[in-house]
């Protein structure tokens, strides 16, 4: 949790759409920012929870195929 708000005041903060959000319509923005909030949370306190966030540590030479210089 941030800035000292309480969960409740950090959803109700949230729950305001954004454009986007908005042209895309929400049926419970108290539930999607919650759901947000929540996620974000988690992410948070293990920066390895979220999907496809895992760092890779290769070399150059692992990632790039050489290319031989033209004769």
């Amino acid at each position: 949790m941030s800035d000292g708000k309480s969960d409740q005041e950090r959803i109700e903060s949230r729950a305001h759409l954004l454009p986007e959000e908005a042209a895309a319509g929400s049926d419970d923005p108290e539930a999607q920012a919650d759901a947000i909030l929540t996620e974000s949370d988690i992410r948070e306190a293990d920066r390895n929870a979220a999907p496809d966030t895992v760092l890779e540590r290769r070399t150059s030479e692992e990632t790039v195929t050489p290319v031989e210089p033209p004769d």
